[in-house]
C-alpha cells in the first residue's frame, strides 16, 4: 500500500510550521499556500521536497554545477509574500521566472490584477510559461528579458518583487515604480544578503523591513558575483575569503598569517543555541572597515585550520594581513548557550580580535533586540551631505546607506 502523505497533507504541514515559526503571519498568504499546489512547479523534486519549508527546487545548473535557476523553498516565499503584501487589483512585476511564486501573486492581485515574470533566460522562461499555463495560469504574462530595464510596456508597477539575488538597484526599477508602490529584492550589500522592502521617499528609497534570505545570483547586464578567494587549497581542506563590491586583500599575506599561532578574544556576550544572530553579522559588516566573509569545508575545520565550517561564511575583519573572525564557545555543558568571540591569525592579530569584540558588545549593548537596520539607497553621484549618517557602501547604480536607530 502507499502510505506517502498526500499533496493536500503536505500543504497543510507546510503552512501549519510556517505559522508557528511565524513566518506566515495574515490569513490571506495562508490561505494562497495551502489552496496552490506546489509540486506542478516543482517536478524535478518529491511532492515531500517541494513542501519542505526549507527546501529549494535547483532546475537549472550552470557549467560549474551552481544553482541558477530554482524554485525558491516556502519559507522564503512566504516571507516574501509577507513583505510583498500583493493586493488585489495590483500590477505587480516579478524579475526572475520559477512559476511558482507568480502563481501565488496572480491569486492574491486577482480578479483584476494583473502579474508580469520576466527571465533572461529563455530555458528559463519556457518552462515557467509551460508549468503555468498546464496549472490554469494562462493569464499570467511571462517575458524573456533583462529584468534589470523591467519593463515600461507594462509599468507603471504597484509590486516590483525580485527574486534573484540583486548586487545593485537599477534605475529602471525605481522609474517603473508606481506612486505608493514598493520594491522587494534580496539585495548584496558587504557581502551579506536581505530581502528588503523598499519604498519611495521623496528622492530616494528607503526600507521598511528585511529578512535573512539566499537566492541564485542575477544573470545579465547587473550580473555581478562575489569572489571567492583561496587562503588554503588542499582539495577538501578549502579555507577562503568571500568579498564584494570590488575588495582586495594581499592573498599571499594572509595564506602565511592563517599557519600563524591564533590570537582569541571573547566578548562576555552570550547566545541561544536557536537565537538567530543575522543582525549581529549585519552590523559588523556596518561597522568593520575590511569586513570580508571566512568560508571552509569541514575537514578543514576538523584538522584545525579554522574554527568555523559555514560554506556561506564568518564575519571577518581583514587588517593587511591580519585577519579575525566571529567564533563562539559553548558555555555549559548542555550546549544551550554560547560565548561570542574572535580568533585571529597575523602580526596584528591582537588589535584585530580586539576590535571585533568590540563591535560585538557594541551591538549587544546597543542594537541587540533594536529595530534593526535601515537601508537608504540613493541614486549614484549623490553628495556625502545629502545622506544619512551610516556606512555608505557605493555601487554603479545608488549610494546604499546602512544606519541603526538603535533601542527605543
Amino acid at each position: 500500500m502507499n502510505t506517502d502523505p498526500t499533496p493536500e497533507t503536505l500543504r497543510t504541514a507546510m503552512v501549519k510550521a510556517l505559522r508557528e515559526d511565524g513566518t506566515i503571519r495574515t490569513e490571506r498568504i495562508a490561505e494562497v499556500m495551502g489552496r496552490v499546489p506546489r509540486e506542478p512547479f516543482a517536478p524535478e523534486a518529491r511532492p515531500a521536497d517541494a513542501y519542505d519549508p526549507e527546501n529549494a527546487v535547483v532546475t537549472k545548473r550552470d557549467k560549474d554545477g551552481l544553482a541558477i535557476s530554482s524554485v525558491s523553498a516556502p519559507r522564503i516565499q512566504a516571507f516574501m509574500l509577507e513583505q510583498a503584501g500583493p493586493r488585489p487589483g495590483e500590477n505587480v512585476l516579478e524579475i526572475g521566472s520559477g512559476g511558482m511564486f507568480a502563481a501565488y501573486l496572480s491569486e492574491l492581485v486577482a480578479p483584476k490584477g494583473a502579474v508580469t515574470t520576466v527571465d533572461i533566460d529563455p530555458e528559463v522562461t519556457g518552462r515557467a510559461r509551460r508549468l503555468l499555463e498546464e496549472a490554469g495560469y494562462e493569464k499570467v504574462r511571462v517575458v524573456t528579458a533583462d529584468g534589470a530595464f523591467g519593463l515600461p510596456e507594462h509599468a507603471p508597477f504597484d509590486l516590483i518583487a525580485v527574486t534573484v539575488g540583486a548586487p545593485d538597484i537599477p534605475p529602471a526599477w525605481r522609474e517603473q515604480l508606481a506612486p505608493g508602490g514598493r520594491i522587494v529584492v534580496p539585495l548584496r550589500v558587504r557581502g551579506l544578503m536581505r530581502s528588503i522592502v523598499l519604498v519611495p521617499e521623496g528622492d530616494h528609497l528607503v526600507s521598511t523591513g528585511y529578512e535573512l534570505c539566499g537566492f541564485v545570483p542575477m544573470q545579465g547586464s547587473e550580473e555581478n558575483r562575489e569572489r571567492l578567494v583561496l587562503l588554503h587549497d588542499a582539495p577538501g581542506e578549502e579555507v577562503g575569503l568571500r568579498l564584494d563590491d570590488g575588495d582586495h586583500v594581499d592573498a599571499e599575506a594572509l595564506r602565511a598569517a592563517l599557519t600563524s599561532p591564533r590570537q582569541e578574544v571573547w566578548s562576555g556576550v552570550t547566545v541561544g543555541g536557536e537565537e538567530p544572530i543575522d543582525d549581529l553579522d549585519l552590523w559588523l559588516a556596518t561597522a568593520l572597515d575590511g569586513h570580508a566573509r571566512l568560508t571552509a569545508t569541514p575537514a578543514a575545520r576538523d584538522k584545525g585550520l579554522v574554527a568555523s565550517a559555514s560554506p556561506l561564511g564568518v564575519a571577518t575583519l581583514v587588517v593587511g594581513g591580519t585577519l579575525a573572525y566571529r567564533t563562539v564557545r559553548p558555555i555549559d555543558e548542555t550546549l544551550t548557550r554560547f560565548e561570542l568571540g574572535a580568533y585571529g591569525h597575523g602580526s596584528a592579530a591582537a588589535a584585530a580580535t580586539a576590535r571585533l569584540v568590540h563591535e560585538i558588545q557594541v551591538w549587544d549593548k546597543e542594537y541587540r533586540g533594536g529595530p534593526g537596520a535601515r537601508f537608504d539607497v540613493h541614486v549614484a553621484g549623490t553628495p556625502d551631505d545629502r545622506l544619512p549618517t551610516g556606512r555608505v557602501v557605493d555601487k554603479p547604480h545608488t549610494r546604499i546607506t546602512i544606519s541603526w536607530p538603535g533601542k527605543p
